[in-house]
């Protein structure tokens, strides 16, 4: 990756950042865009922030944009913080009753699973854990745990797209036809998604799909997205009830109104992803509108090649085949089996503070102590080489 181009981030030059999992990472031109957007809202704070005024076509706006990206109908997208909310918009707004069972899996990520337990015990559900394996050696064991969970009384599930500590790509269309045979409602909690694989909805059809903006799109913190399927949309409120609940020009739907408007908020992150999806768009140019298929071949190819050169290095069988990969990579270090949580924490704040890498450093389960790599147009294979040779020369 040329000098020139990692110029277009503001991260430290003397730390290599392998984490754009975590938080993303935010370009400089799509900064300078919402710093624009706040700038004219408080030039004019009525007349831009006012629903009724100007606000609601600048919302649609990018909304047709992302509805377009993951081919979906607009009027099925609503804005929210990010994908922990969307996850909480849904299943506190779920028609629970005592006995209900809802399925979650050992691989989601923990906020969104406090979600689900939280909605449960206010009315006496009961939530599983469908427990996947890793390492993993195909998809079919995701179909095999989850349908082994599955009982009369399941009446929600949720999954991840891409898992938030293991990296891997769950089968999520054969999972959603698996859920819809046994009438059950299934959430995809796609937080990694937008940006690093190529996303239907049409294609896949789940109740409710969540993601964010900020993570591989590469937008300003605060902003994603939530699909819900027409049916169910009259029964989905958000996390913070407004006027949009009984007032009219809110949105074309209630829906809609519920979302558009949860009390003054900044909207600026939303509206500077367009600048966003342009930027990354043009990384890897000629290329059609939205089509971010050629920088998420690259980040997928880069992550690949960086999880092989710390395999080959620790001399470490792949913990999930390739094809199970997006942009980030899980990996077992064997050396760190049997640690402490004190003690795997203490390897990450070496790793960064004397060797100057920013990545995940975690405890798996009580046994198994993990690294995670991302790759994003701003990484470089010398980052996983220099992380392979350190991994490899320190005593652990």
């Amino acid at each position: 990756m040329s000098q020139s181009l990692k110029d277009h981030w503001l991260l430290r030059p003397d730390v290599d950042y392998l984490n754009h999992g975590s938080f993303g990472a935010t370009p400089r031109c799509v900064l300078a865009a919402q710093q624009e957007w706040i700038t004219r809202l408080e030039t004019e704070p009525i007349e831009f922030l006012a629903p009724e005024r100007t606000l609601l076509p600048k919302l649609d706006q990018v909304r047709n944009r992302i509805a377009k990206m993951v081919h979906a109908a607009a009027p099925d997208i609503a804005f929210v913080r990010n994908a922990t909310d969307g996850v909480n918009a849904v299943v506190r707004s779920l028609p629970l009753q005592a006995g209900d069972e809802l399925l979650v899996t050992n691989h989601g990520y923990k906020a969104c699973t406090n979600a689900v337990r939280y909605a449960a015990e206010r009315c006496g559900a009961t939530v599983v854990t469908a427990n996947l394996s890793f390492p993993i050696t195909d998809s079919s064991e995701v179909i095999d745990s989850i349908a082994a969970c599955l009982t009369p009384r399941t009446r929600w599930i949720l999954i991840d797209h891409v898992t938030s500590p293991t990296g891997i790509i769950l089968p999520v269309d054969e999972i959603v036809q698996l859920a819809h045979s046994r009438d059950i409602r299934i959430m995809i909690d796609g937080a990694h998604a937008p940006g690093m694989l190529p996303l239907n909805l049409r294609q896949t059809q789940p109740d409710y799909y969540t993601a964010n903006h900020h993570k591989w799109l590469c937008g300003p913190k605060a902003s994603g997205f939530l699909y819900v399927r027409d049916a169910w949309q009259d029964e989905v409120q958000p996390t913070v009830i407004s006027h949009g609940a009984n007032s009219d020009g809110y949105g074309e739907s209630r829906f809609q109104s519920n979302f558009n408007w949860p009390g003054t908020f900044d909207p600026a992150p939303i509206l500077a992803l367009t600048t966003a999806l342009d930027f990354l768009a043009g990384l890897h140019p000629p290329t059609r509108d939205d089509d971010l298929t050629t920088l998420m071949r690259s980040n997928h190819e880069l992550v690949v090649a960086g999880r092989r050169v710390i395999l080959d290095r620790l001399q470490i069988d792949e913990p999930a085949p390739e094809s199970m990969l997006g942009s980030i990579a899980t990996i077992p270090i064997p050396a760190w089996k049997q640690r402490t949580g004190e003690e795997i924490n203490a390897i990450g704040q070496l790793l960064r503070s004397e060797h100057r890498f920013e990545l995940p450093i975690f405890q798996l389960n009580e046994h198994l102590g993990c690294l995670r790599i991302s790759a994003q147009a701003y990484n470089s294979l010398e980052q996983y080489e220099r992380l392979a040779s350190v991994l490899g020369d320190v005593r652990w």
